[in-house]
């Protein structure tokens, strides 16, 4: 039977803004896991924080030798911080989760539980989720794209609370895109992905750093990175207007046979602007096809930059 302690594990945590909070996220985290005498490391990701979180994580790492601390040169974003910590993690299982405390470090124990049942990929299900009304709502906006970009099983829930298994780690930090989405690199990786009910405190310290601008902009990342439905979309509205554009050339032109017009020449002008109208808005939108292939085909590897690592 597998058990908990056959295997070492990764801690991923996010830093941003958090200087009042992270510290006690790391103290609990090393508190449950040296409790449950479990093989551990704690990979702390300094996203651009303009308060004192670095600092505090750096010393954090100069203290312990459990814990790695990464300071990225600017803000790139959560994503791209967990990438970060998930390519500097050396577990056999690599959890991620939040740097404010709503994600209890002790239900960490749970996502290794069911793990342990054989799957590679097991998200939090919230009992009840502390958010706001527009945290809510974007994240079932998100949740449909999940389901039709990488069909996320009904019934499944994700979020940033994880655990991923070394192999779909490797899967995901061994992709090419220049936009990472973790959560949805983790379904497409993952062959067994499951969920197991976890509790979701409310934050103790400080306000939410997912605002409505950024969950728009996550919005726009999954749909334009790894999807081909806007351009799809944008490629049957020029089809469909070049199709009207021709059907109102021909019109015209038919109807120059039987009516003249008021002003000479004006038959023609029409003609030909809505039959070559149509023609350009079909060519753009084969070319806008090439141009998304050709950029996912190219995409550097590496989308962030550590400007420091501090360990003990």
């Amino acid at each position: 039977m597998t058990v908990p302690t056959d295997f070492s594990y990764s801690v991923v945590i996010p830093v941003y803004n958090s200087q009042d909070v992270v510290g006690s996220t790391v103290e609990r985290v090393v508190e449950v896991f040296e409790t449950a005498g479990l093989r551990y490391q704690v990979v702390l990701v300094n996203d651009g924080s303009r308060d004192g979180s670095w600092d505090v994580i750096a010393d954090l790492a100069r203290r312990s030798p459990h814990v790695v601390a990464l300071d990225l040169l600017r803000n790139y974003g959560q994503h791209h911080a967990n990438l970060a910590g998930l390519r500097e993690s050396t577990g056999d299982y690599v959890i991620t989760m939040d740097d404010d405390l709503q994600n209890p470090p002790d239900q960490v124990l749970l996502l290794i539980g069911k793990a342990m049942e054989g799957h590679d990929l097991v998200f939090g299900r919230f009992e009840s989720k502390q958010a706001s009304g527009h945290r809510r709502l974007g994240s079932r906006v998100i949740s449909l794209i999940n389901r039709r970009v990488f069909e996320q099983p009904r019934g499944l829930a994700v979020s940033n609370f994880r655990i991923l298994r070394r192999d779909v780690v490797e899967r995901i930090c061994g992709s090419r895109t220049a936009h990472p989405y973790i959560t949805g690199q983790a379904l497409m990786s993952a062959h067994s992905p499951a969920d197991v009910l976890v509790r979701h405190d409310p934050r103790e310290i400080g306000t939410s750093n997912y605002g409505l601008r950024r969950i728009t902009s996550l919005v726009l990342t999954i749909l334009f990175s790894y999807s081909v439905f806007p351009l799809r979309a944008a490629a049957a509205l020029g089809f469909g207007v070049a199709a009207i554009s021709f059907l109102l050339g021909g019109f015209y032109l038919v109807r120059s046979f039987f009516v003249d017009s008021a002003v000479p020449g004006w038959t023609t002008i029409a003609v030909l602007l809505a039959v070559l109208n149509g023609v350009v808005i079909m060519l753009l939108s084969m070319l806008g096809e090439y141009v998304v292939r050709t950029l996912n085909a190219v995409s550097a590897v590496t989308t962030y930059h550590v400007s420091e690592r501090v360990s003990s």
